[in-house]
């Protein structure tokens, strides 16, 4: 199951039935769960934990130390969840002691040819980035997210969960949860409706996010002003309490 041609450290903790291709070298502090592919010519650093069912693809770097010009060599970490596609050439690093010092990547998402995640990301479940996208350093990413190809997200941006974000787009600001987004700078052009009833969302559910996203963005109020309309909504209505609560968990201001 590991190529003779592979270095794996003595010291990594690799699951038995795990596969480990040519060329790939895993290093020291370094734990593979069960299932997990590792293509040819892959890098591997710790610490760095990867979980069960992964599949990553080569000339992927995963694990090494951030682009932070303030890191110094310190213990940070990774970790990957279970039933992620890692695409060729995609680079996942760890963490900064600035931040939390762990970079997270969550179970079940796609990530395409040449992703970069960067030093204190959090990606939640269920997302897909496609091809070259950049995540930037202590970016927050909700479930179900969809960014479409080059799609660059500045740093400290939270997007919120069953967002989708649309191709080439440029993220500065907070995406909300739910909005289907597109631009340089990205903005708002609706809510995600066909993502949501294919994720089992009713017509209640979509209706009262339909007529939150008009408070939000249609009437001419305030930030303050909308938040202020959204909340009894958002009381009645896990969905649009997700959407409010998403406007209020970053500090960069959201996308208008």
């Amino acid at each position: 199951m590991i190529d003779p041609r592979a270095i794996v450290d003595p010291s990594a903790t690799i699951a038995d039935n795990v596969e480990i291709g040519p060329f790939s070298i895993v290093g020291p502090d370094v734990e593979i769960g069960e299932g997990t592919v590792i293509g040819p010519h892959v890098v591997v650093r710790g610490p760095t934990k990867i979980g069960k069912n992964n599949k990553i693809f080569q000339f992927a770097s995963i694990g090494e130390e951030c682009q932070d010009k303030k890191y110094a060599g310190e213990p940070t970490t990774l970790s990957i969840g279970d039933n992620n596609i890692i695409r060729e050439a995609c680079t996942f690093h760890r963490g900064t002691i600035q931040d939390a010092g762990h970079t997270e990547v969550g179970s079940n998402n796609l990530f395409m040819v040449n992703v970069h995640v960067a030093h204190d990301a959090i990606i939640g479940n269920n997302c897909i980035l496609a091809n070259d996208t950049n995540i930037a350093g202590h970016v927050k990413i909700g479930d179900y997210a969809i960014l479409g190809g080059a799609t660059q997200v500045h740093q400290f941006c939270h997007i919120g969960a069953h967002s989708m974000c649309g191709t080439g787009s440029v993220v500065l600001k907070d995406i909300p949860a739910y909005l289907m987004t597109q631009g340089y700078p990205v903005k708002p052009h609706g809510i995600n409706v066909e993502g949501l009833k294919r994720r089992g969302f009713s017509k209640e559910n979509i209706n009262h996010l339909r007529a939150a996203y008009k408070t939000l963005y249609r009437q001419g109020l305030t930030l303050k002003e909308a938040l202020e309309q959204l909340e009894p909504a958002a009381q009645q209505d896990e969905a649009v309490k997700v959407l409010f609560d998403s406007i209020q968990a970053g500090n960069r201001g959201i996308i208008r």
